[in-house]
């Protein structure tokens, strides 16, 4: 049964597992903010393309209907209501220029939308955030491998020397001086 702190499953992995878990965690958490970033900026960029060609339509109707619409209008306008032919020109003008008028507006609405999209500063102080959980995390002390070896082994120094000694192929060991010190406290301790 496992620890009611510790999650299901961590019981038996150690800590290489752990960190190397991590990792890969914190690494899809990064690509994934890198991906919705992009793709944010994309409906970012689609809006502003959007916007700049109602724009351009706004334009080219002005530009290319004027002449075209415009006699076309005024002679209608003529024909209907048997008014001078100058304000019958002037009434077409109005006409485009309204419609040109309705697209600008158009465009303008969608400029704004792309202008205060704030999607790209979201996720930048989203992957802020989660750098100052990252470095605000402190490492648990461990005991030193020296200290592991003389408490796994109920806290007599001989058996962790007879283990360093055993582990060398020659059977001779080659203890550290700060080792056997620590040996020599922790066998006054518990004597």
């Amino acid at each position: 049964m496992s620890h009611p702190s510790k999650p299901a499953g961590t019981a038996d992995r150690s800590l290489g597992q752990l960190v190397a878990s991590a990792t890969a965690e914190m690494s899809a958490l990064v690509h994934d903010e890198i991906a919705l970033a992009k793709a944010e900026l994309r409906q970012d960029v689609k809006r502003g393309a959007i916007g700049g060609g109602a724009f351009a339509a706004a334009g080219t109707v002005l530009l290319f209907s004027l002449p075209m619409l415009s006699f076309a209008l005024a002679y209608g306008i003529r024909t209907w209501s048997h008014w001078n032919i100058a304000v019958c020109f002037l009434l077409s003008f109005a006409a485009n220029v309204l419609v040109a008028g309705f697209l600008g507006l158009i465009g303008m609405v969608f400029a704004k939308k792309a202008k205060r999209g704030k999607s790209p500063q979201k996720v930048a102080a989203s992957v802020k955030k989660s750098a100052s959980v990252i470095q605000g995390v402190k490492p648990h002390p461990r005991p030193s491998s020296d200290e592991e070896s003389i408490e796994a082994s109920g806290g007599s120094p001989a058996p962790a020397l007879d283990k360093a000694a055993s582990s060398t192929p020659n059977g001779n060991a080659d203890v550290n001086p700060a080792v056997i010190e620590k040996a020599d406290a922790v066998a006054r301790s518990s004597a």
